[in-house]
């Protein structure tokens, strides 16, 4: 496939020279604040472009959110566990000659997800075009030519929203109003749930193409339907797993930082952004040590450093606004557990819709409270990888959409509570026997999310993916109002999920310049023809 131009050249082409900030005294020091994805993916471009790049996290391991928890012979990937557009990892090895097939294992699946519906039904979405077909046909014959144009207006969505714009800097107000119009062509002011009902008629598969706003924080009746190509995105380039799991991409991705000379600090927290005469000049830590640095990129949560790790009067009135208006994504309630013998019979995704839908989420959303209801999201990797769990036993992380602390939630009581509602859930269901089996059990809520990553209400993807919170009206990459701060990750443009937080790194590559003046390689490629 051709590579198409990247977002370096077609921001200077866009926006002209002043898209691209000076550094403060030609300092070539950069300090990376978060280890996650983006934190990484920013670091290693920096790199690239001749940068000496210091990485500082406050949690143990690299990744972020996607930490690796082992316990008891079971391991854990405790946060992404999806992988798609695996050829943003690829550009990120390329940058030095490297491969990243060389270095990790992408095992493609099939199904992608199975669905399982409150009446036992199931749908496996996946897999070829027509095996997915063949799934619509046996649910709603009547769907079929619905589902192939749903299938086609993803792609205009993704074509104009992640081909176009996922890596196109959005800190001017003109580079949004040039995208309106065909944002507008596209019908991207209605929902996710509206574009998939005026294709789709069954019941069932209006949830199950609906539900893809919640791998990224949004709800499917809120969310602006530009989030409707991830759909055409998982089909262009598949879903994987990676052998090892999520864990194995940033063990390489580390492996490669040390390779190529970035210094890592993990275990260590950043108190605050130093700023001196409008510009950041490094970082303060937790213990009061200083990092100098000419440029520093923020893979915090957008709304905590604007909050808590940059002066007020320092900001823009953009960012202020943004944040006092800011509508944050849901709560995440994990629970991690092993289990003493195997479900064979249970796909690597599986996602369990409930019996309410619009009610469970407007509950979450909205109403903020706990529902007697709930959906949930399986994970079992030993499905793929039997090395996540002891011989004959099975590894699991169930998710489950929650209301974040802006709800009035004691998770010190009702943690425990929804923890044995989704066992004894699961046992009657997809799980039977699990009550029993269940061992070395664990869970994460939204008061841990807010503790270990300095998440603003504990939000597990930063603020919503509403279309108001979306590219120029979303915290900007280069920081507003502060000179050398550059955003990626969640909370920023493009926004949550792997593949944006990747994108966010690429949009800062745009705007910083390149001390070798050696453009950075790209191998994103043209979109696919299915």
């Amino acid at each position: 496939m051709n590579a198409r131009p990247n977002a370096q050249a077609r921001a200077a082409t866009s926006e002209g020279p002043a898209s691209i900030t000076p550094l403060r005294n030609d300092d070539a020091r950069a300090v990376v604040v978060g280890a996650g994805f983006g934190g990484m993916a920013a670091a290693l471009r920096l790199a690239a472009k001749g940068f000496a790049v210091t990485v500082i996290d406050r949690c143990a391991q690299l990744g972020g959110r996607a930490q690796v928890i082992t316990r008891a012979g079971f391991t854990h990937d405790a946060g992404p566990t999806v992988i798609t557009a695996p050829f943003l990892f690829e550009e990120l090895f390329a940058l030095f000659g490297e491969r990243f097939e060389d270095h990790v294992e992408l095992v493609p699946l099939n199904p992608w997800y199975r669905f399982v519906f409150a009446d036992g039904d199931r749908f496996d979405y996946g897999g070829t075009l027509e095996q997915t077909l063949a799934e619509v046909r046996r649910i709603s014959p009547g769907d079929e030519a619905g589902y192939l144009r749903l299938l086609e207006q993803s792609r205009r969505i993704f074509e104009a929203g992640f081909s176009g714009l996922a890596d196109q800097p959005f800190n001017r107000l003109r580079t949004m109003l040039d995208a309106v119009p065909s944002l507008v062509r596209l019908r991207c002011d209605r929902t996710v749930w509206g574009l998939v009902t005026a294709f789709l008629k069954h019941d069932k598969l209006r949830r199950a193409f609906s539900i893809q706003p919640l791998l990224v924080g949004g709800n499917p009746f809120d969310t602006t339907s530009i989030y409707g190509l991830i759909h055409y995105l998982e089909r262009a380039y598949g879903v994987f797993f990676a052998r090892g799991g999520t864990g194995a991409i940033t063990r390489a991705m580390g492996a490669l930082m040390q390779r190529q000379g970035i210094q890592m600090r993990l275990a260590t927290t950043v108190r605050r952004i130093r700023i001196e005469q409008g510009a950041a000049t490094g970082v303060e830590l937790e213990d009061g040590e200083v990092v100098d640095a000419g440029l520093v990129v923020s893979n915090a949560d957008a709304a905590y450093l604007y909050r808590s790790m940059v002066p007020k009067r320092a900001q823009a009135w953009t960012a202020r606004a943004k944040l006092a208006t800011a509508h944050y994504s849901m709560g995440l309630f994990v629970l991690y557990f092993g289990t003493r013998v195997q479900y064979p019979n249970v796909a690597h995704h599986t996602i369990c819709l409930g019996d309410q839908y619009r009610q469970l989420l407007k509950d979450i959303f909205h109403r903020r409270v706990l529902s007697a209801d709930f959906s949930l999201y399986v994970h079992r990797p030993t499905a793929t990888d039997s090395s996540f769990a002891p011989a004959g036993c099975d590894s699991f992380y169930v998710l489950c959409p929650v209301p974040n602390l802006q709800a009035s939630i004691d998770w010190s009581v009702e943690g425990q509570k929804l923890r044995d509602a989704i066992v004894t859930a699961l046992d009657r269901t997809l799980l039977p026997g699990l009550a029993s089996t269940i061992t070395e059990d664990f869970f994460k809520t939204p008061e841990d999310f807010s503790a270990d990553y300095l998440s603003v209400h504990g939000a597990g993807f930063s603020v919503a993916p509403l279309f108001r919170q979306s590219a120029w009206f979303r915290f900007h990459n280069r920081a507003e109002g502060i000179s050398n701060l550059y955003l990626v990750g969640a909370g920023t443009h493009p926004g949550a999920g792997v593949p944006g937080v990747l994108c966010s790194a690429k949009v800062v590559d745009a705007l910083v310049p390149d001390r070798r003046r050696v453009a950075a390689p790209t191998l994103l490629p043209q979109v696919p023809v299915l």
